[in-house]
């Protein structure tokens, strides 16, 4: 079995973070150097020295892209893993394209770091070990063919005259080749294998020096890049071509992602906004004059301008720590939901008053206590309250109920407002979706309500099922372990 160790060369502008990497890789048996920048590193890099380079993307001087081509260009086995923060998604998913294995973010782990880390060294040596094969091909097929297929990425490797010499089933499933086998010894054809990977694996053995392209494929889904290399036998003689096909679409779904949280955020912010900048020049405008009752229902309605603006920086801080697995620590404890949904239907009647719908909650005085932390619960109830309450009808009516189901305790919320379309019922908790209709659309919202709501839920061992029938109503039923000192 080869040495799980590696020789890691860590590169970042923050002392902390190269502290934190050196650290942490050091305590898991791996020889590390660190640099400061990239023009630093490039002093201390040698080809074969470094089995994996972890760098940041954004650093003052030499940029994180720039020196991953660098490093790449003089040594194409070195693996790579880029460290970026949340802003910068859309140039990690550009270095993966480029050649990098993976990226991390910050903040990180040290355990998340290792972690990533020690799978980039694995995927190293079972790539290099499967080049030595590929090279050995008549000798070890055998051999090579059992580490190729097993890999999740296709592989395509062709001969000096072009013809192909092996793919693995991987490559098929990607490209979507359903229909003939393509045959070995033949050039590949235009009918079954993208042009564009076709063009690249040409100009590979076109050149005199040896070349990697990395490349993203046109067209999707799948979306796919493409690493294409010059093989060179023990004499340093051209023998063909080995293209990588790796499935990026989770990080262009990332990437798309990114780009719509950015646009609804922008929206959610501009609304009220800009409400409460014509408010203000209203007032200071002077339009209103002395009539105190005026200003006191313009300063209210900015009031409550500034208060949605408010839980939207709450519920994006909220969903960001629950995404890293940095929500703030639980404290759990016996918890009587009667008790806190009283509480929450109370605060809410008002805003419930305002739109005409009848709020009304109906627990048995001897429900049972769960284990949770109250102020997940509170967020909770008031989340679901809330949403049923402003996505009602006027005239209409909201009802919490509760009882004991075998050993959980069931909460239900019934409303009989908008509903839902059945087919889009199974994406609501997903983040950032809303369900799009004519009557959602004046509904300002996040999309991260309900999200949140489900990772409460999950982490209280509890489940959520969700009823709707458009223009009729919702149902959201939670059920919730009975404390095991609860006395029924």
């Amino acid at each position: 079995m080869s040495d799980p160790h590696g020789a890691i060369l860590v590169v970042d502008d923050e002392l902390p973070i190269r502290e934190l990497c050196r650290k942490s890789l050091t305590n898991a048996g791996h020889s590390v150097t660190v640099a400061e920048s990239g023009e630093q590193a490039l002093e201390v890099f040698e080809p074969g020295a470094y089995d994996l380079g972890l760098t940041d993307l954004m650093m003052p001087g030499m940029s994180g892209l720039d020196l991953l081509n660098h490093l790449l260009d003089a040594d194409s086995q070195l693996a790579c893993v880029m460290i970026t923060g949340s802003a910068t998604i859309e140039t990690a998913v550009e270095a993966i394209r480029l050649g990098a294995f993976n990226y991390v973010s910050k903040p990180f782990t040290p355990a998340e770091l290792v972690a990533l880390a020690e799978k980039a060294l694995e995927v190293r040596r079972l790539r290099q070990e499967a080049e030595r094969n590929l090279l050995l091909l008549n000798e070890e097929q055998s051999r090579t063919r059992t580490i190729v297929q097993s890999m999740a990425d296709g592989v395509l490797v062709t001969n000096s005259e072009g013809n192909l010499v092996f793919y693995n089933p991987a490559l098929l499933r990607l490209l979507q080749i359903t229909d003939e086998v393509p045959a070995i010894g033949a050039p590949p054809s235009p009918e079954q294998f993208p042009q564009e990977l076709l063009d690249w694996t040409s100009e590979a053995l076109s050149q005199a020096e040896t070349i990697r392209i990395a490349r993203e494929l046109p067209g999707g889904p799948p979306h796919l890049a493409a690493n294409v290399a010059l093989v060179r036998d023990g004499d340093g003689g051209a023998v063909g071509s080995v293209a990588v096909i790796r499935d990026i679409t989770e990080a262009k779904q990332l990437e798309q992602q990114m780009a719509q949280f950015v646009s609804m955020v922008a929206h959610e912010l501009r609304s009220p906004l800009g409400a409460i900048t014509q408010y203000l020049d209203v007032i200071l405008g002077g339009v209103i004059g002395e009539d105190r009752e005026k200003l006191e229902q313009i300063l209210g309605r900015c009031r409550n301008r500034a208060g949605a603006l408010s839980q939207l920086v709450n519920d994006l801080l909220e969903f960001s720590r629950l995404r890293r697995g940095k929500a703030r620590e639980r404290t759990f404890v016996n918890v009587n939901l009667r008790e806190i949904i009283a509480e929450t239907v109370e605060f809410a009647s008002q805003a419930a008053a305002k739109r005409d719908v009848k709020l009304s909650s109906s627990l048995p005085e001897n429900l049972p206590s769960i284990t949770a932390d109250q102020e997940e619960m509170i967020r909770l109830f008031t989340n679901f309250i809330d949403n049923a309450i402003k996505y009602n009808r006027e005239g209409g009516s909201v009802d919490v109920r509760g009882d004991v189901l075998g050993g959980n305790v069931r909460i239900e919320i019934l409303d009989t407002g908008i509903g839902m379309p059945k087919d889009q019922l199974s994406y609501v908790g997903e983040a950032f979706y809303r369900v799009k209709t004519s009557e959602t659309v004046r509904i300002t919202g996040t999309g991260l309500g309900v999200s949140i709501c489900k990772e409460i839920i999950e982490a209280h061992d509890g489940q959520l099922e969700i009823e709707s029938e458009e223009g009729k109503g919702s149902t959201f039923r939670m059920l919730f372990p009975v404390a095991a000192s609860a006395g029924g």
